[in-house]
């Protein structure tokens, strides 16, 4: 075998797609200085054990998705309309993108690199794991499953980022290959995304479908299948599917980049895919189902309009806010959880996790995230109706809710807290940080007073008001996030829990399939090899959808409502934001759909903190943020990412997205 050849393909193409792997042509052309590499892999791919650690490096240049918002891998929900930072810093540049101060030569989240060294690796691992002399079958299809899936993923995070990219050869050029023979142009979109779903399939093949407690990170057959049906969703989206925007956009060739013509067949592709999953865990091939936790003597009584058959035919016997927070705040460990189907963990101590940003600084927090009262608002009242139109939604709104605290679900609602906040969605007190919330902080082990069973307050001169030593520290909407937090953490001094961030949840499946069913027309598609047929079915949209309903103790959806394609719509869009609150999906909802532009340009507005506690109803009046945090700028270049400046001086035939 020609080692030289095959490493060919690390050094010269991947240089020609990346660009900023080396820094210059001499470097990438020199082959001699990379041979002891070479050697290196020859020991590789002869041992089992080395092979694996090879392909569990690959896997370690996946980005880290649990990390949200501080020394985040990406923009996505730091960016998000959801919410914004207190800083503008190298720890938080998802701001950068909102206020407009992003441009090609920007150091900003640039993982293009990155993420085709690890297709490199997974293409070498798939061209060369036969040589592995001592592998068990068995070892051998799991670890091309990984190197099948990892490919996949690694095109589908570029993809995702900066739209159509150039997809590079699976096997070695010759050595004598010139460097203009390997500058490769960009893939149209569809081409993309057809080559991606080809590898999950393959992925899926050969994966098992389940791991060991201590391999639940890795990938299993199911979440190839699952994210296939993501990427297919996506696909068929609007923004996606015939979106005569990019019209001029155009490969040497003359070929669009992006498909202008809309083709309602790819909504059916879809839905096929998460029926075909949905159908596996209901026959038992997987394990998937949503995560409940049973009715205990604090649950809070249903509503009476929410049927009280035990679940999933109505929401009865579970705990709804027990059964969505336990998922996010590190109760019900990861292999325990039979929701989520594809994951990763994630820091749950120090000033980079998830839980530190949202904590008060008296609880040894950043106090520096800040979501905005649009979201706020698309949670629900506990009778499933709209505070906007509410019976359950007071006038006097901003007076304390009175008598003795609620306690339900390990869940404290302080008495002083607006009527605002009283009756509200289950998934609204595992999510969310209000004025006077309650935060036990139970495990402080410290010797400072007043560090635990604290009631948190935004107002001017509030407990969570800016310091003199840390002016910037504070939060200006008077909301925050609290899913990620477990109510007896202390982030100053006390026990923080452990905690797997979902990047795959099998609700996800359940409202892709309900959206992918609800944009099928009059038509029908089949999988014949799987014995799947789907339509728009309005009988299976209600089932699928009140799954998600019923378990966080909303009543469901009637069949009338799964009528009409645009209430529905609606319908899917308002779950969505509320049910993957502050998981990163948002951000990439609103720019398939087609959305973000008018989200963007909504002003952000929150409670008024300059108001002082003596002032209840002041604070509690929804105010307009007006500052150069909440500040944003969205046009039509930012739906996707700009390719870095550094990687397009060293590829001639790759094109910018179109406005950067």
């Amino acid at each position: 075998m020609n080692f030289r050849k095959i490493y060919c393909i690390a050094v010269m193409a991947l240089m020609c797609c990346t660009g900023s792997m080396f820094t210059s042509c001499d470097d990438y052309l020199d082959v001699d200085s990379y041979f002891d590499e070479i050697f290196e892999l020859d020991s590789v791919f002869k041992r089992k054990e080395y092979l694996e650690e090879y392909i569990n490096g690959a896997g370690k240049l996946l980005p880290n998705e649990g990390d949200l918002w501080t020394n985040a891998w990406s923009p996505y929900q730091g960016a998000s309309d959801e919410n914004f930072t207190s800083w503008n810093d190298s720890r938080h540049k998802a701001i950068q993108l909102m206020v407009d101060e992003v441009t090609p030569q920007s150091d900003f989240y640039n993982n293009y690199g990155t993420w085709y060294k690890g297709i490199r690796k997974a293409n070498l691992v798939l061209e060369r794991i036969n040589e592995c002399e001592d592998i068990t079958t068995s070892d051998l299809r799991d670890f091309m499953g990984r190197c099948y899936f990892l490919r996949a993923y690694f095109y589908y995070k570029l993809v995702e980022a900066y739209g159509p990219v150039p997809i590079v050869p699976e096997t070695a050029y010759d050595v004598d290959a010139s460097a203009e023979s390997m500058s490769l142009e960009r893939e149209t979109y569809e081409n993309c995304i057809n080559y991606i779903c080809e590898n999950f399939e393959k992925a899926y093949e050969y994966l098992p479908s389940s791991r060991t407690s201590t391999l639940v990170n890795l990938p299993t057959s199911g979440a190839a299948l699952a994210l296939m049906g993501r990427v297919r969703l996506i696909e068929a989206s609007p923004w996606y599917n015939g979106n005569e925007f990019y019209a001029d956009w155009k490969r040497s060739d003359g070929t669009n980049f992006m498909p202008q013509v809309k083709d309602e067949s790819k909504w059916g592709t879809a839905a096929l895919l998460a029926k075909r999953l949905i159908k596996g865990s209901e026959a038992g091939s997987f394990k998937y189902k949503l995560h409940t936790v049973e009715r205990k003597l604090d649950t809070k009584p249903l509503p009476e309009n929410v049927p009280d058959e035990n679940y999933p035919n109505g929401a009865g016997g579970i705990d709804a806010l027990r059964s969505y927070a336990f998922m996010f705040n590190g109760e019900t460990p990861a292999y325990n959880n039979d929701e989520f189907i594809y994951m990763c963990g994630y820091s749950s101590t120090g000033g980079d996790s998830p839980a530190w940003i949202a904590t008060p600084t008296s609880l040894g927090g950043g106090n520096g995230l800040n979501i905005t009262y649009a979201t706020v608002k698309a949670f629900r009242m506990e009778d499933g109706s709209d505070i906007n139109n509410s019976p359950l939604y007071p006038t006097n709104y901003w007076e304390a809710i009175g008598g003795s605290s609620q306690s339900f679900s390990d869940y404290t609602l302080p008495s002083d807290a607006a009527k605002m906040f009283d009756k509200m969605e289950m998934r609204f007190y595992a999510s969310v940080g209000f004025n006077h919330c309650y935060w036990s902080g139970l495990s402080y082990i410290g010797t400072e007073g007043n560090q635990t069973k604290q009631t948190v307050t935004y107002y001017a001169n509030g407990t969570a008001a800016p310091s003199s030593d840390h002016p910037e520290d504070y939060n200006h909407t008077g909301f925050t996030c609290k899913k990620y937090i477990h109510y007896v953490e202390d982030q100053l001094k006390g026990m923080m829990k452990s905690k797997t961030f979902p990047i795959m949840r099998y609700a996800e499946v359940l409202l892709n399939y309900v959206e992918a069913l609800n944009e099928l027309g009059s038509n029908t598609y089949t999988d014949e090899e799987n014995g799947i047929t789907v339509s728009r079915d309005v009988d299976e949209m209600v089932k699928y959808f009140n799954m998600v309903r019923y378990r966080a103790g909303l009543p469901g959806i009637t069949a009338d409502d799964a009528r009409d394609v645009t209430t529905m719509r609606d319908l899917i869009k308002r779950e969505r934001r509320v049910e993957f609150f502050c998981e990163g999906r948002r951000y990439h909802d609103l720019r398939r759909w087609g959305d973000a532009i008018d989200a963007y340009n909504e002003p952000v507005t929150g409670m008024n903190i300059a108001a002082r506690s003596t002032d209840r109803k002041a604070f509690h009046t929804e105010t307009v943020i007006n500052n150069t945090r909440s500040h944003r700028v969205f046009s039509y270049k930012d739906y996707f990412l700009p390719i870095p400046r550094t990687t397009m001086d060293k590829n001639p035939k790759l094109v910018q997205n179109p406005g950067w």
